[in-house]
């Protein structure tokens, strides 16, 4: 007796010791910061996949591998070829909305939608890293947000925002989900369209914009998760269950179970407009949520564009729950199991620096629309990225000279330095903050009168026009030594700074300058900013080059 009450003793203090060394991770939110909406996760084995919407940038639906839900790579692109993804004429906010990832039988799936070109479709992939294949569109699949599920009876299915019944609208914002059943050898739907929420969670409450729909199995039960009430303040995720795929589905009576419409938006570390959201298991068997989410610095504005978050989910009485009422989304996520490093590279106070001393371009950046051909080279033996200028600019709808970087800090900075030589004042070349076609703000090297100047241009707004001169200096610039040039941001204000012949002693061009401008309660759409290195002839014929050797960008939010 002794000697058994002595082991057990000793196995208790095993059982204590081991779990009070569990790895532990603290992970910021947001987990990828910056424009990165719309997030979709799946779990294969001990891997998870993340993918976001793109809209107009290519390549199109980034994919991001973890081991622990806490560590972050992206490995690719998913539409990284033009015969995949033709986005010429497409305004910056329209493109690929709303993808879903998931994993069946030895082959990954990505559903999308292609808003203005052949609406909705599904690649495959057997590796995650690529290639993906060509879309197979799905003529029958009238909405947009389609993401598949896999039962585990051998049936396949597609689940999406679709039009109101008879598409006659009780209401404006009156929207449905619907769903088809999936044939995986064709890749087409099959048999009848069936609806399963008609309006949202209570349609005599008038719910708007139901969609981003994803199905669960857990305990012989289906979960239906959507969201609501638009993308902006009042976004939120809903939940509703039924025995049967088919339906009837039922609502939770505690809907929505994520939101922060009801918090003030001008409280301290604020999150905004949550929703969009996509749920999985964690190693140790619990849950997690990744959703959407927007970090304003006054009032409803924010450059940084609609983030992906995560937060623990809580099962009450057999329903998912991510925040209570009135919860705010947490700061920091605790993620059992995981160590993370410090910083993360996709969240917390990165510090991003890139030299060019690889043969391809970072998998951060991003072009605006398709490049079709070629107009920039690296050098990564004198790590050197020559850009060629194009007569295309930012506030066309094909592809400029334009490579891209998200805006990923309300608090940080973007900078770049320039060996240029402009051989009219048509020509020009320098660091770019984009929100849209017409909100930007363009810090560049051009020359006027014949003399080397440094230029900030603000875009026309929507009243439309040319974009206005805000600032000019003349500078004496050496050809052996690039002009270096820097954003600051500082949540409402922007400031810019240049530095002559490679020097560190940085000059206010102009500070002070509105951010709201670029924020998406000022300019509309579903992005959020890029600081770019961008060059061009404005309509002109041109075959000139701009030479870059550092892009850098760190943020200073936590």
């Amino acid at each position: 007796m002794i000697k058994r009450i002595f082991l057990q003793t000793i196995a208790c203090l095993m059982i204590v010791n081991v779990c009070s060394f569990a790895q532990t991770a603290r992970v910021s939110n947001p987990i990828l910061a910056g424009f990165y909406p719309d997030p979709s996760i799946c779990k294969v084995g001990n891997d998870y996949y993340m993918v976001n919407s793109t809209f107009a940038y290519y390549p199109g639906l980034p994919i991001f591998h973890s081991k622990d839900l806490a560590n972050w790579e992206q490995i690719g692109f998913a539409m990284d070829r033009p015969e995949q993804l033709d986005l010429e004429g497409a305004g910056v906010s329209r493109g690929l909305f709303a993808p879903a990832i998931r994993f069946h039988k030895g082959t990954y799936y990505i559903t999308c939608t292609h808003i203005d070109k052949g609406g909705n479709f599904i690649i495959t992939a057997k590796n995650p890293k690529g290639p993906w294949s060509n879309p197979v569109y799905l003529p029958r699949v009238n909405g947009i947000d389609p993401s598949p599920f896999f039962d585990d009876n051998g049936k396949a299915y597609i689940v999406y925002n679709s039009v109101a019944p008879d598409d006659k609208p009780q209401y404006d914002g009156h929207r449905t989900i619907r769903m088809y059943e999936l044939d995986l050898a064709t890749l087409q739907t099959k048999g009848e369209e069936i609806l399963l929420v008609n309006g949202g969670t209570d349609i005599t409450q008038k719910p708007v914009w139901i969609e981003g729909p994803h199905i669960y199995k857990y305990n012989k039960m289906y979960y239906l998760l959507c969201a609501e009430g638009g993308t902006g303040f009042n976004h939120s995720a809903v939940v509703f269950r039924s025995k049967k795929i088919e339906g009837p589905y039922e609502p939770y009576k505690g809907n929505p179970i994520l939101t922060q419409r009801t918090l003030d938006v001008n409280r301290k570390k604020a999150v905004t407009s949550t929703g969009h959201a996509d749920l999985v298991t964690a190693p140790d068997g619990s849950w997690y949520a990744v959703f959407l989410g927007c970090r304003p610095y006054a009032g409803g504005h924010y450059n940084t564009g609609r983030e992906t978050f995560m937060a623990p989910v809580k099962w009450k009485e057999d329903w998912p729950v991510i925040l209570a009422p009135n919860e705010t989304v947490p700061n920091k996520v605790t993620i059992t199991g995981a160590t993370a490093k410090d910083p993360l590279p996709f969240s917390s106070d990165f510090h991003f620096i890139d030299n060019f001393k690889n043969t391809t371009l970072n998998k951060r950046y991003q072009f605006l629309r398709t490049v079709k051909a070629p107009w920039y080279h690296i050098n990564s033996i004198s790590g050197l990225l020559t850009i060629q200028l194009k007569p295309e600019t930012c506030a066309d709808k094909g592809n400029p000279a334009f490579i891209g970087f998200r805006q990923s800090h309300q608090r940080g900075y973007a900078a770049t330095a320039l060996s240029f030589t402009p051989a009219s004042p048509q020509e020009k070349a320098g660091l770019l903050v984009f929100q849209n076609e017409q909100h930007y703000y363009f810090l560049c090297q051009s020359i006027d009168n014949n003399q080397p100047v440094v230029q900030l241009y603000k875009g026309p707004g929507k009243e439309g026009g040319q974009p206005k001169l805000l600032e000019v200096y003349k500078i004496q610039t050496s050809t052996n030594q690039p002009l270096q040039l820097r954003i600051q941001t500082n949540g409402n204000a922007y400031a810019f700074y240049y530095a002559e012949k490679g020097s560190n002693n940085w000059r206010v061009l102009k500070e002070g300058v509105d951010a709201s401008f670029l924020s998406t309660a000022t300019a509309g759409g579903f992005v959020g900013c890029m600081y770019a290195m961008y060059a061009t002839s404005n309509g002109a014929p041109t075959t000139n080059n701009a030479v870059f050797s550092l892009f850098e960008s760190k943020g200073n939010d936590q």
